[in-house]
Order: C-alpha cells, then structure tokens, then sequence
C-alpha cells in the first residue's frame, strides 16, 4: 500500500501576458504548494480503479473525467492499481485540486516503479498544471505554466490560510473576462519580493463572475498577513503570515464571522 498527498497549489503571482493563437494563454505565474490537501491510497491490483470519498467526492462523479483515471491510463505498467482518493480540496476552486491529485499518480507510480523520460509530456497532455504538480515544490511557469524552472526556497515553512466561500468557479469563462492587457512579468528577486511585487491578473475578471471572492480577500487581509491574494483562477484566496500563531487566530476569526467558507491550514512546502 502507498500513501501519497496531494499537495494544494496556489500561485504566489499569475501575471497573463497574452492570449495564443491555440486558444491558450502566455503565462508566467509562481508555484507554491501546501503541506496538505487530498490524500491517494493506492494498492495493487488486477486492473486500474478508483474510488472517491471524502467532503468533495461528489464533485468528482463523471469517471471519464477523472484526471487520476487519466494520469493512470497515462502511465501504463505490468499490473494494476486500485486508488482511494481522499478528495479534502473543493472542485473548481484555483487549488489544482484535479492537477495535483494526478500529481500524486505520477509520484506514486515513480516510487513504485519509475517514471519514462517522456513524463513531463504525458503530464503536460493532462493539463497545464500538472508537471508542477508533480515536482510540488516552489517553481516559476512559463508558457502555459508547463515550461518549469527552479525557484528558491525561502518561504518554505511559511504558515498559509486558505478559504473559499464553496462556490466553484470554472477557470475557462475567468481566463474569457480577462481584458487582454499585458501588465508586465514577473518581478524579478527572490520568492518572496516576487510574491509582495507580483499580482494576479485573474483576480479582477473572477471576482467580476463572483464576487464573494472579493469578501473573502477583504477578510482575509483583515487579519494582517504579510501577503493575501486569489490563487489561480479562483475562488480560493489565501494569506500567509509570519508566525502559525496568527495564522490560527485568523482562521479562529474568519470561521466565527463565516462559518459557512471553507477554510484549510498549513504550511508551504
């Protein structure tokens, strides 16, 4: 048996640069990832299979879009896994919850038995997100968010809040309500004068589509992190703070006063 997380991904900065002629769009966005979020338990079988429980299972009820179904038909091997996906992460919800589950797949498949040199194409054919997903560690993308490089660590340990008010928000009509205004890359420094400088460019169109995404900012940036902003294309924000101490008295804070978000903590990786 093998127990793999599925760490939560935010974008510390999603700067959008331009809209391709494939329908994609120029990114350049810093990775971070969370020490928690969905849990795989994979054991060996005669065939593939997967099983979904947890808050969110139910949000993942089409097998044909699966994408730990598809991150396992991407990696064939002599025998089977049988899959239990822990789904923790809402759906739709800028977390790369599907990204990082197919992730933990790729992971668990290279524990076991070793990845092909062609992994990061037949991660990238998964989705955009799904080769950072599988390093889970703080990394830049460029391109689509496919083409990696190393970032530093220094925000590793450092204490995250995150909170979304529980409504899915589809990443395509976001990316369709961006202006098309190129407001610049990423600044350049270390991981955290990128995070302080840098910005999200979907946080305007999403929150245009939701705007409860706005309350949740408000709240959030009203318990004096050091850094609070939209992850991905929302709705989740997140903030990030200098001690776990007053990471925890905001999530104290934000539950009496919105009971009805949801909210996770942890640490970035």
């Amino acid at each position: 048996m093998a127990t793999e997380t599925a760490y939560a991904k935010i974008n510390l900065a999603l700067h959008v640069r331009k809209r391709r002629e494939d329908g994609y769009h120029e990114l350049e966005t810093l990775f971070a990832f969370v020490d928690a979020g969905d849990v795989l338990i994979a054991n060996p079988a005669a065939q593939d299979s997967v099983r979904v429980v947890g808050e969110f299972g139910g949000g993942l009820d089409d097998p044909f879009d699966n994408l730990v179904a598809k991150a396992l038909g991407k990696l064939p091997r002599a025998d089977g896994l049988a899959i239990t996906l822990e789904k923790n992460l809402p759906v739709a919800a800028g977390l790369g919850g599907g990204s990082a589950d197919a992730g933990a797949v790729f992971r668990i498949i290279k524990e076991r038995y070793g990845l092909p040199d062609d992994w990061h194409a037949r991660a990238t054919a998964l989705g955009a997100d799904v080769p950072a997903c599988v390093e889970s560690r703080t990394c830049i993308g460029r391109g689509t968010g496919t083409e990696l490089e190393t970032a530093d660590n220094s925000l590793a340990g450092t204490p995250v809040l995150l909170a979304n008010p529980r409504v899915p928000l589809s990443t395509g009509p976001v990316f369709k309500h961006w202006d098309g205004r190129d407001r610049g890359p990423l600044p350049q420094g270390d991981v955290r004068k990128i995070a302080h400088e840098g910005r999200n460019d979907l946080e305007a169109p999403a929150i245009s589509l939701c705007p409860q995404i706005g309350g949740v900012l408000e709240a959030l940036r009203g318990t004096s992190p050091f850094l609070a902003r939209m992850s991905g294309s929302g709705a989740t924000c997140f903030a990030l703070y200098d001690s776990a101490s007053a990471r925890d008295e905001a999530a104290r804070h934000i539950a009496e006063r919105h009971p009805g978000w949801w909210q996770m903590k942890g640490f970035l990786r």
